[in-house]
């Protein structure tokens, strides 16, 4: 009994005094209850999917469509339109020749396009906001006059040519001069037929010309030649 008195009065187990025990509770902060932070995912819509589709869709058909305009092409040319009210462009649209047509897209559906193909000259002008047009003719000075009678009349010098690919060849700005000076076809084959006419240093200087008017040139005398020949037994 001694023993166990001792034991139980041992001064090592001696309890705090009830309104410290009591403080210490009330200072400990209550710990917070786990929560997680990450917010739920959100579900997507049929209404953004069928959205998302469509403009997909559109893109798709952007590309279908600048890929037509190179089918037979012989200029491509960006044209600066920022500004540009919807009534002036149909205005421009309806200035150009038949054999001429303007498109307006993004600068990443016409590079989508033209990738891989002798077009791919155009990417100096794959930047800014730009129309295109696109010419079914060999007539190109005829094709570049619309626009620059356009851009004449409503003094819109801010809204110039951002460049072309003709021939495989890209014709920055300030060299569009050379392309809106070129001969015509009458006047290429009046040039040509003369020089097949006339001594031999005359043919090759011809010869050296741009391939363009030698092309044209050769069409026009194999065509004269079928006219006469078509000619003579009904004569």
């Amino acid at each position: 009994m001694a023993m166990e008195a001792s034991l139980c009065c041992s001064p090592t187990s001696t309890p705090y005094p009830l309104g410290t025990q009591a403080q210490s509770l009330a200072l400990s902060p209550l710990p917070k209850p786990f929560s997680l932070s990450c917010r739920p995912r959100r579900r997507q819509t049929p209404s953004s999917t069928v959205r998302a589709a469509i403009s997909r869709a559109k893109k798709e058909q952007t590309v279908e469509a600048v890929k037509e305009q190179l089918d037979g092409c012989h200029l491509v040319a960006g044209i600066r339109y920022k500004g540009l009210t919807v009534k002036q462009l149909q205005d421009l649209r309806a200035a150009l020749p038949p054999t001429s047509r303007l498109l307006v897209a993004k600068n990443t559906l016409v590079g989508k396009a033209v990738e891989g193909t002798p077009w791919a000259a155009i990417a100096p002008c794959l930047k800014g906001m730009n129309a295109w047009l696109f010419v079914h003719s060999e007539e190109i000075p005829e094709a570049l006059k619309p626009y620059r009678a356009f851009q004449r009349e409503r003094k819109l010098e801010d809204n110039d040519f951002t460049g072309a690919v003709f021939e495989g060849r890209f014709y920055a700005p300030d060299e569009f001069k050379s392309l809106e000076t070129m001969p015509s076809r009458a006047e290429l084959y009046a040039k040509i037929l003369g020089a097949l006419q006339s001594p031999a240093i005359s043919l090759v200087s011809t010869l050296q010309a741009p391939a363009r008017d030698v092309v044209l040139v050769l069409k026009a005398y194999v065509k004269k030649l079928e006219e006469e020949s078509g000619g003579s037994p009904a004569a």
